[in-house]
């Protein structure tokens, strides 16, 4: 038999079931019972949360990696390659091990069949378990309670935040999607919440299970001054433990507060200069991922950010205003269909000089007919392109050194943006022009 490609194996494993997502635990638990699949390290940490995810478990991963432990960190989605969604001790896993990977799932699923997200989350576990990890962190991809990476036991389970988004899946409430991310929660365990008003659903299970609850803003919470930021959250006895004159991040530092709480609970060395390198040093590439490049002469500032919904937009829109530019921001947005275009516009519209919207890569985009007639509804200046690299060169060609260039919208504008970065950093250094 020819072994498949992971191009190969990916491409297969979109044709495998016929919806694209399916939620529930059955078939993949009776596959990973098959394929002899159980806890992938001794430590598990489980994140789920409307947003804010992604950082939290770089936060997360980060904290645990300076300590000298192997560290297993699963995300979802990817931007440029599938194997960044999985991370072997710091490294992404290589094309020969997830196809070895799949391969082990392919032969244990049998009849079962499985969605593209079910098959890659067991392919993860499966590695995981094969690396001899001291920990294991996991990234919801959707909700919680029926979503494939909850068949792990969390020792540790966070809640980034709580806003509506696929209300086809989690309903149309924040009580509904309370509901459904409360269900990585497990008896006994602690159970974090970074939601500042965490609806009445998230606080019933956790009291039903038993589960020792940290709340932001009760039993940890951070203060921002304009060079230094503070951390306070309590142990496992219930003593507080603080630290002072953190320097200030890029990344959402609501995020890295509430990683601290996780990883304060579990009962590993806390040296504050060691925590505050380890939060200085976390990245993740597309949100609020600040970079520049030149252009024509110019050196210009981009801010990435995969902000989609509008509790993120509300988010970003905050950020902005912290950080104020010498000239004027200019904007590149695409958007996909199922997305609240209104809820994500109106945070923003006051903080874009003008707007260069496109389509995205997909099926699923929101036309740019769309996303123009939206923003001139709003009294935006806006110009549509036919693709996200036309609109952000667009943007480039208007913008001087002292603006910054705002692309945000989706995981697919934010790639595409990526991949014409580094198409321009090869031209550069093809015509020696590096830097």
């Amino acid at each position: 038999m020819t072994q498949r490609t992971l191009g190969e194996w990916l491409a297969y494993l979109e044709q495998l079931h016929p919806s694209a997502i399916d939620m529930g635990l059955a078939r993949s638990q009776e596959v990973a019972a098959r394929m002899g699949l159980g806890k992938p390290a001794p430590r598990v940490v489980t994140v789920t949360g409307t947003n804010g995810k992604g950082s939290t478990c770089a936060f997360v991963a980060s904290l645990l990696r300076a300590q000298g432990l192997k560290v297993g960190v699963y995300n979802s989605p990817h931007l440029l390659r599938y194997n960044e969604r999985v991370q072997l001790d710091g490294r992404e896993a290589t094309d020969a091990q997830l196809c070895e990977a799949f391969e082990a799932v392919e032969a244990g699923r049998g009849a079962t069949t499985l969605t593209y997200f079910e098959m890659g989350t067991l392919a993860a576990f499966w590695l995981f378990q094969r690396s001899a990890l001291d920990a294991v962190v996991l990234e919801v991809g959707l909700g919680g309670r029926l979503d494939t990476v909850n068949l792990v036991d969390a020792d540790v389970a966070l809640v980034t935040s709580i806003g509506v988004d696929h209300v086809e899946y989690l309903g149309d409430t924040r009580e509904s999607v309370a509901f459904e991310k409360a269900g990585i929660f497990r008896p006994g365990a602690p159970a974090l919440c970074g939601d500042l008003n965490p609806p009445q659903p998230l606080l019933d299970k956790a009291r039903e299970l038993g589960c020792p609850l940290f709340l932001r803003g009760r039993d940890f919470d951070l203060g921002v001054t304009e060079q230094f930021w503070q951390w306070r959250g309590l142990d496992r006895r219930g003593q507080e433990v603080q630290l002072r004159d953190l320097p200030l991040l890029d990344l959402p530092m609501e995020n890295a507060a509430l990683a601290l709480q996780a990883y304060l609970l579990l009962g590993l060395p806390w040296e504050a200069g060691q925590i505050a390198a380890a939060l200085r040093d976390t990245r993740v590439v597309g949100r609020l991922d600040r970079r520049q490049f030149n252009w024509q002469g110019k050196r210009l500032n981009l801010l990435l950010d995969v902000g989609h919904n509008p509790h993120a937009a509300q988010y970003l829109a905050h950020r902005l205003a912290l950080r104020p530019v010498a000239g004027k921001r200019l904007a590149v947005f695409g958007l996909l269909a199922d997305k609240d275009l209104q809820g994500v516009l109106a945070p923003l519209s006051a903080s874009v000089r003008h707007w260069a919207v496109a389509p995205l890569d997909t099926a699923r985009t929101r036309p740019a007919v769309d996303l123009q007639a939206a923003l001139q509804n709003l009294g935006a200046a806006v110009t549509s392109y036919g693709s996200v690299s036309e609109a952000l060169q667009g943007q480039c060609a208007q913008a001087t050194e002292e603006d910054e260039i705002l692309l945000f919208g989706s995981f697919y504008c934010v790639a595409e943006a990526l991949q014409w970065l580094a198409r321009r950093s090869t031209e550069e250094v093809a015509n020696g022009f590096a830097g």
